[in-house]
């Protein structure tokens, strides 16, 4: 695929694939992205998965026109970009391989082999031209891994983006940008916004017109939406207006509160309301929108003297990627001692800017009266 007169897209799509490293439920594929700038010299730009090397070496060779490669450059270390570099060292064997000092280590630790006498190390700040194309290496550590680079090309004022702006999907999949891409940043870029806030400060600074991630489709127009979008995520800035309600239930009493609640918020005008039974939904996807909307309502049962596991895990996800800057409110149910609502705090408390609602609505064990009574308050209060 072509992108400018000089810059090919030569990655694959996985339609093979059900979950993306062993958690994320992938139901459109995914793709892996890689490219190539032809110009007086010829640079690669990271391979792809290792079940598609013999399609990928096959869309480079076509891409080449008969030409060598000079250049191999190795931006992200992780297996589904790097798992091809042995069979492109083996078929080009005049080739550099260029990337970071922390990438040849984790090179050595992958495949036996560091390419001493073919490296090009590069550090942040360091340029390589082509001819034409210059290309200026931006360190972008722990976006997500520590070794990462990205590559700005000013001739073409293109940013190849390692995994920043990346989506869930193969190539031809039909579906909303924005859902996949967020759900794809919090999954795994999330636990480090402020590193992902000091990339997109630099990119800042750059002329782009195009990002080309390792993942999801070219970005070529209205970049000022994707840009804004990172932003947002990188600031953990609430993207929407709405309340999410997560919730598990074991006999369904707690569910009832919770559909009451969310009847109550819409009433009352709440702009979005998003329900998530913790039990049964896409765990990534309950996190997306924790992330994505101001506002959250954590509605479970005591189990064991703690709280239902897929609650757990679920505050745990949210903790583990630095949730913050967020109004919650808690439904509990406990039909001799119920503690949720306080292990819920006591699991949020090194969260930083979280408010809690002074309402707080405990169960025990059926819905009464006085529960109507404070699911009509907190409604009011988490909809303030």
């Amino acid at each position: 695929m072509r992108i400018t007169d000089e810059i090919f897209y030569i990655g694959v799509n996985d339609k093979e694939i059900d979950l993306f490293e062993g958690q994320y439920i992938v139901p459109e594929g995914m793709a892996y992205n890689s490219y190539v700038v032809i110009d007086e010299k010829i640079a690669v730009l990271d391979t792809v998965d290792a079940r598609f090397g013999d399609e990928w070496l096959g869309n480079l060779e076509a891409a080449l026109g008969g030409r060598e490669p000079d250049y191999l450059i190795v931006q992200h270390m992780e297996p589904d970009h790097s798992s091809n570099i042995t069979g492109f060292a083996k078929k080009y064997k005049s080739a550099k391989i260029v990337s970071s000092d922390r990438s040849f280590v984790m090179m050595e630790q992958f495949f036996g082999d560091d390419y001493v006498d073919r490296q090009i190390v590069i550090k942040d700040g360091s340029t390589l031209s082509l001819g034409s194309h210059e290309f200026t290496f931006v360190a972008a550590p722990m976006v997500h891994w520590p070794e990462v680079m990205v590559t700005y090309d000013a001739y073409s004022k293109t940013l190849f983006s390692a995994d920043a702006f990346g989506k869930f999907g193969a190539l031809d999949a039909d579906e909303d940008w924005a859902c996949e891409a967020r759900r794809y940043y919090f999954g795994i870029v999330g636990k480090y916004g402020a590193q992902a806030k000091k990339l997109l400060d630099r990119a800042a600074e750059l002329d782009i017109e195009r990002i080309c991630p390792l993942h999801g489709p070219v970005l070529d127009e209205n970049l000022g939406y994707y840009l804004g979008l990172y932003n947002t995520w990188a600031s953990y800035g609430v993207e929407d207006e709405g309340v999410v309600i997560a919730y598990t239930s074991v006999y369904g009493n707690t569910k009832k509160a919770v559909m009451k609640l969310a009847e109550t918020l819409e009433k009352n005008g709440c702009p979005k309301v998003v329900v998530n039974d913790l039990a049964r939904c896409d765990m990534a996807e309950a996190v997306e929108d924790a992330f994505r909307y101001g506002r959250i309502v954590l509605a479970t049962t005591t189990y064991n003297g703690d709280i239902f596991p897929f609650m757990r895990e679920f505050i745990h996800e949210l903790t583990e990627r630095g949730y913050r800057n967020r109004k919650i409110g808690i439904i509990e149910n406990g039909t001799w001692a119920p503690v949720a609502a306080k292990k819920i705090k006591s699991m949020l408390e090194g969260s930083v800017g979280l408010t809690f609602t002074d309402t707080t609505v405990t169960l025990r064990s059926a819905l009464s009266e006085k529960n109507d009574a404070e699911i009509e308050a907190l409604a009011k209060e988490i909809c303030e």
